[in-house]
């Protein structure tokens, strides 16, 4: 049986850091036996069915064969078409609502407590919100997460240590439901 998966690389063609053209990519994930490889935008959001492994050695292995190929070290997170779609139903924001800019989502390598952020008063942050789900954390930003004080604060290495963390914009979370359909 084939499952469908998303992978999606943190950090890579963001101001000229970690080129990974997507037709390479494509090829990689081609290379590593998987088929229907597709990819979205350039910001590493790759779509493929494997008949083999879970997430998190789907993850490893593809983290490997990166490494392999470009010659960097890039942090992936795979999440199959139910994970990514329950994130989608479990969004506590109105995101029918809301420009795709002001929602995003921050997906974890592995669960991550409250307690983990306890320290944030989130009312000094007001109108910027963030709730946790399933392995994510989902970051209203009225303003966009390039004005974001909130995001800026959610960033810190302490707040991530570790687990992988990537995030996406909402426009995005819903494109990859999609796409893993």
């Amino acid at each position: 049986m084939t499952t469908t998966y998303a992978a999606l690389l943190r950090g890579i063609n963001v101001g000229g850091a970690k080129k990974v053209p997507m037709a390479e990519l494509r090829a990689v994930l081609e290379g590593l036996g998987h088929d229907a490889v597709r990819t979205h935008l350039q910001s590493g959001q790759a779509v493929f069915t494997a008949g083999h492994g879970d997430e998190e050695s789907l993850a490893a292995e593809l983290t490997a064969a990166v490494e392999k190929h470009f010659g960097f070290t890039v942090d992936v997170i795979v999440r199959d078409h139910a994970y990514l779609a329950s994130i989608v139903a479990d969004c506590p924001f109105p995101a029918a609502e809301l420009e795709g800019k002001q929602l995003h989502v921050t997906y974890f390598s592995a669960p991550v407590d409250a307690e983990r952020f306890a320290e944030i008063d989130q009312a000094a942050y007001l109108p910027e919100e963030f709730r946790l789900g399933d392995r994510a954390l989902y970051l209203y930003a009225p303003n966009g997460l390039g004005r974001s004080k909130l995001a800026e604060h959610l960033s810190k290495p302490r707040l991530n240590k570790g687990v992988i963390a990537t995030t996406r914009n909402w426009n995005t979370v819903v494109k990859l439901v999609e796409m893993t359909a």
